[in-house]
């Protein structure tokens, strides 16, 4: 590899997805970035309390910062982090917030599965994962709420958002009875298939209302329709998913409590 492409630097602003310990005093931080999608970057001597930046490559945080690596992804995949600067550092907002950290986590990591491979753009996902960090610093919704309007936009991302607004089979416009999570969402009576869920109407109007952003209905709605929709929701994603997500279960709910 040429040494060049070693220290050729480039500056994108990210948010931070996860970090992990790099032996005694260095991390490596997985970064969703606004122009060169999912990368891994080594951030040297930020676990050292002399660290300048440390505190700055935290999950759930907004940053600008600037690499020394090839963008167009010649050599190695693991960038260096060399520069760092907040733009808004949403986890110290809710670290304490143990329903909304676990909600975060559990975008994180969708976020970082619906990315697999590195350094390819995914700009809207970007967008869309900024929104909820901001949503849930902000606290005006339920955690739960931003994470279930988070996963159906980003399975719409990913080309498998849940039918509501017509039959997943034949297209057949209206609120439909059913849902059936491998045929893809709510069905119609003639394609309904065996073993369909019956979700009460008001649940995939909390779905419709999530997916299309309308905070009104979704703030008005009430704890049992609230707990349906997140059901269906994480099964849907799973089931495209074809994998658990492994934070999802740990997603604290209490605040739908009564």
């Amino acid at each position: 590899m040429p040494a060049g492409y070693r220290r050729q630097l480039y500056r994108d602003d990210a948010v931070v997805l996860r970090v992990q310990k790099l032996g005694e005093s260095d991390r490596i931080v997985t970064l969703l970035t606004r122009r060169h999608g999912r990368l891994r970057a080594v951030a040297r001597g930020v676990r050292r309390t002399s660290s300048r930046f440390g505190a700055r490559l935290e999950p759930f945080g907004h940053i600008d910062l600037q690499l020394a690596g090839s963008p167009e992804g010649v050599g190695s995949s693991l960038h260096s982090v060399s520069q760092v600067e907040a733009v808004s550092l949403f986890g110290k907002n809710f670290l304490t917030d143990y329903p909304r950290y676990t909600a975060a986590s559990a975008i994180c990591e969708t976020a970082e599965r619906l990315t697999p491979v590195e350094r390819e753009p995914a700009l809207r996902l970007f967008q869309l994962t900024l929104g909820a960090f901001k949503a849930l610093a902000a606290g005006e919704h339920a955690g739960s709420l931003v994470l279930d309007a988070y996963l159906l936009r980003a399975m719409a991302f990913g080309g498998w958002a849940p039918a509501v607004d017509e039959c997943a089979v034949c297209g057949t416009p209206g609120r439909h009875a059913a849902f059936a999570v491998p045929a893809g969402g709510a069905v119609c009576p003639d394609c309904r298939p065996p073993g369909a869920a019956h979700p009460s109407p008001a649940t995939l109007g909390l779905m419709s209302a999530l997916t299309s952003g309308d905070w009104a209905v979704a703030d008005a709605s009430e704890t049992p329709v609230r707990r349906e929709c997140s059901g269906l929701v994480a099964a849907h994603l799973q089931w495209h998913m074809e994998r658990a997500l492994r934070s999802l279960p740990l997603v604290d709910r209490r605040e739908l409590n009564p």
